[in-house]
């Protein structure tokens, strides 16, 4: 059900070549032709997993195919910097503090540690196979990962930016949240259909919650009593847990295959990416429906809310862009474009 683009390969000579790559979605097979320019190598972009610092000032998309992260300033929707990272890039989070961002380095099973001041890497921490979701405690203390081809979450030490724990967990794990409260981590396990409860104290698991088919990505109400939980399947549909007794309490229809969820810090909507409709649901967590669905870019992955709820950023892995959603209206007011390198 996951796609991962092939890498591209360059053509140098004399006169134009073509670029032929290779894209598999779904199942499906899909062939892209460019031409470039003599001596020009260019690599394609595709945008996936978004952070957005604290103060709301900057986002940080990765982009799995140009191996780097893009900064863009949330004033002007625009890309300001680019960070040359490792080897596939997936889930980020970004330090309370806002000196920080914690990056799934999938292609060489670490987490890299980019300084925000100077937007460089400053540390590379080796986790299990193929990390792919991240989420952070409250307090920054902890940065949880998952390691979707290892069964596990490695739990890491933010101050010595050591692994600390192991926790064995279900089956592909991909989406991780941290409640409110910092007590507990819920791990989405694609193929074992269920949610991994974590008690942070200890790092073991303590609840197993059953939840449908293909669990993808987990958030939070700012209260932490709900838990949301999105199900990549074609008639796409949005768990609604219970955090108190750990039982579904709901489930919210949205569109095709739904990947990431993000919550409103005002608990009141639930923003979630579609990825096979190119389309985001607004869901209305009071009624647990959904209340509007907004069109953005193809195949949208990643959503983050920025504090002050007035947008949300989608980044669209086939666009090579990022949508930017005004909350109020639930329309898209900017598009921006992920250069790629």
């Amino acid at each position: 059900m996951r796609w991962e683009p092939k890498r591209m390969r360059s053509s140098y000579g004399r006169v134009t070549r073509r670029r032929v790559t290779h894209l598999r979605f779904v199942g499906v097979l899909v062939t892209v032709v460019a031409c470039f320019p003599t001596r020009v190598l260019a690599v394609l972009s595709v945008p996936f997993l978004i952070a957005i610092t604290p103060d709301g000032s900057r986002a940080y998309v990765t982009d799995y195919y140009s191996h780097s992260i893009a900064v863009i300033d949330t004033a002007t929707n625009t890309v300001r910097a680019t960070v040359p990272l490792g080897d596939q890039p997936y889930g980020i989070v970004i330090t309370p503090d806002g000196t920080r961002a914690y990056v799934a380095d999938r292609g060489r099973n670490s987490m890299a540690v980019i300084d925000t001041a100077s937007n460089t890497v400053a540390a590379s921490i080796v986790v299990g196979d193929k990390p792919y979701g991240v989420a952070i405690t409250p307090d920054g203390t902890h940065v949880y990962v998952s390691n979707s081809a290892a069964d596990s979450v490695s739990a890491i030490d933010t101050a010595s930016n050591t692994v600390v724990a192991s926790i064995e967990v279900g089956n592909e794990p991909y989406g991780v949240a941290i409640s409110p409260d910092g007590t507990r981590a819920y791990v989405a396990n694609q193929e074992s259909a269920c949610v991994s409860v974590i008690d942070t104290a200890t790092n073991t698991v303590v609840a197993s919650i059953q939840v449908g088919d293909e669990p993808y990505w987990v958030a939070f109400t700012p209260d932490g009593q709900r838990a949301y939980v999105t199900r990549f399947v074609p008639l796409g549909a949005v768990e609604v847990i219970d955090t108190a007794t750990n039982t579904l309490v709901g489930t919210v229809a949205v569109q095709i295959r739904p990947w990431s969820v993000a919550i409103a810090s005002d608990g009141t909507s639930a923003y979630v990416t579609n990825r096979d409709s190119n389309s985001v649901s607004v869901v209305d967590t009071a009624t647990s429906t959904e209340r509007t669905s907004i069109r953005v870019g193809g195949f949208p992955i990643g959503v983050a809310i920025v504090p002050d709820n007035t947008r949300a950023y989608v980044p669209n892995s086939i666009s090579a862009t990022v949508s930017v959603i005004d909350t109020m209206s639930n329309t898209v007011v900017a598009t921006i474009s992920i250069p790629g390198s």
